[in-house]
């Protein structure tokens, strides 16, 4: 059963100058019309969006497909998201200020104040359900159910592309000898 999918894919462009309009012509021609582009830092190029499909990874993968072909040559998919989320990033999702968040047991977090967006769904998903003599939380899970269902397979995207299980420039799984692990041994000559 088809499903619709919250999640951001994250493209290191290559080395030059790229326009902006272009950029956000070539995803919005791609067919993702009602995507958020955002150019801020050189060299990276965000679309935030929604897709449907069968399940969470597919749609990631299958969307970046078909978005790595209409950008240009040398394109690499380099990050996707929700993986590491911020308490702010969460409560907007929530519709919530953040302190709602931050009055709960949070998990530990991963470093620099980000959590991993599977155990925040959980502590979200536990807060949500009413205790005995308390009010339930006004979070709106609703709006966030879309990214959080995108949450846990944007990680394995991610180690995915890590342990380059997938190849970053085609978006299929690669297990050929030109894309296998660079040798990290150094010599030091004394």
């Amino acid at each position: 059963m088809a499903e619709e999918f919250e999640f951001e894919l994250v493209f290191a462009l290559p080395e030059g100058e790229h326009d902006a309009f272009a950029l956000s012509d070539a995803v919005f021609e791609a067919g993702f019309e009602d995507a958020l582009v955002g150019t801020g830092q050189a060299g990276l190029l965000g679309v935030e969006l929604e897709a449907v499909g069968d399940d969470a990874e597919s749609a990631i993968l299958d969307t970046a497909r078909t978005l790595i072909k209409a950008l240009p040559v040398g394109t690499l998919l380099r990050e996707v998201r929700p993986d590491l989320v911020s308490l702010a990033d969460v409560a907007e999702k929530l519709e919530v200020k953040r302190q709602a968040l931050q009055q709960r047991k949070m998990p530990l977090p991963v470093a620099g104040g980000l959590y991993r967006i599977d155990e925040m769904i959980e502590v979200v998903m536990e807060a949500s359900k009413p205790k005995e003599g308390q009010r339930r939380p006004r979070f709106n899970l609703n709006s966030a159910l879309k990214w959080f269902r995108a949450g846990p397979a944007a990680r394995r995207v991610n180690a995915l592309l890590t342990m380059r299980e997938i190849n970053p420039a085609t978006i299929e799984r690669a297990h050929r000898p030109e894309y296998e692990e660079p040798n990290l041994l150094i010599s030091v000559e004394t």
